[in-house]
């Protein structure tokens, strides 16, 4: 990324659903709102201290409801049913507004002048991704055996059955390739406005022969999705919001150990051991700041929101680097 000026801290903040469902009690569209109001009070504060930010978001409790308000209105009403790549899109205009007018809200009450912009943003996968042939992804609602096996074959779905809780749809899970919208995202940066982007780790497309892009039904990982966006833009940083202020290695056993610092080797190391990091919470994360690292980022932290300003200023987190440098060893 080539910037109008090389001064620029820029940051990528990938935060995750906690920052705005906190809990099963907590789901009302108002609810959300104000979950993300006070992740947002955060970046604010990050964003006064001098450093231009893309945020990233979570959507998956959000797209599970557009899909079972779609599925409700087709047996009920007799409605149309919504595309996964659709409902991608849906929630990516809600959760911005929600986060964007939070931020113009807080930026008012600090005192800083700067705009917020969210990008509907398509992420390119390789329709060769091995995960095509093997869906693992549970989208929707629970259905009866019967319903499964009607849409398996009317409809093409592949459906699996879920510990005893009923039938349903998964679809793949294949590696971001490309943010479409990525010169976008770069020109916002540049001209200093807050960005809003790949959320839900972007809508899913495939490019044809002839290069044109079609949606497609998967979800993409928000975490491997934002690691991308940091390398090209050029980010300084990238930093993954999550539940736990830092990272431990043998979680919850009486060896658990907080961390405060890790290489990249070291990362790889405690992700290839297979004990640490759990498949579906921490281990994709690890595998995002991986990614970001190899492929030429230099610094990232995995902590939570309300302590992100006290990890920039290295007081908390769990900084992962490249290369332990002297000062750090």
């Amino acid at each position: 990324m080539t910037r109008t000026d090389p001064q620029k801290r820029v940051a990528v903040i990938a935060i995750g659903g906690n920052s705005l469902i906190t809990d099963k009690d907590h789901q009302t569209v108002e609810d959300q709102y104000a979950a993300a109001g006070e992740t947002t009070r955060h970046i604010a504060t990050m964003i006064k201290n001098g450093w231009d930010v893309a945020i990233s978001h979570g959507n998956g409790p959000q797209v599970g409801f557009i899909l079972r308000r779609s599925e409700i209105a087709a047996k009920v009403e007799g409605m149309h049913e919504i595309p996964l790549d659709v409902c991608g899109a849906d929630s990516q205009g809600a959760i911005g507004y929600a986060l964007q007018q939070n931020l113009y809200n807080g930026f008012r009450e600090m005192g800083i002048d700067k705009s917020v912009a969210t990008i509907v943003t398509q992420t390119e996968v390789s329709a060769q991704d091995p995960a095509f042939q093997n869906p693992t992804k549970p989208i929707g609602g629970f259905m009866s055996a019967e319903e499964a096996e009607r849409r398996r074959l009317e409809d093409g779905w592949q459906v699996v059955e879920d510990a005893g809780r009923g039938w349903r749809r998964v679809v793949p899970s294949p590696q971001p390739v490309r943010i479409v919208e990525e010169e976008a995202v770069k020109a916002l940066i540049n001209a200093g406005i807050v960005t809003i982007t790949v959320g839900g780790g972007g809508i899913p497309v495939v490019a044809d022969e002839e290069g044109n892009l079609h949606g497609t039904a998967a979800v993409i990982d928000k975490d491997l999705a934002s690691a991308l966006l940091a390398n090209v833009i050029g980010a300084d940083m990238l930093i993954i919001s999550t539940a736990v202020e830092k990272v431990a290695i043998h979680f919850g056993t009486p060896n658990q150990q907080w961390l405060d610092e890790m290489t990249l080797d070291e990362a790889r190391a405690y992700l290839a051991e297979g004990i640490h990091f759990a498949k579906g919470s921490m281990a994709p994360k690890i595998q995002a700041v991986i990614q970001f690292l190899e492929r030429g980022g230099e610094h990232a932290i995995i902590t939570n929101p309300e302590n992100i300003a006290r990890a920039l200023a290295g007081e908390t987190g769990t900084h992962i680097v490249r290369q332990r440098t002297a000062a750090r060893a």
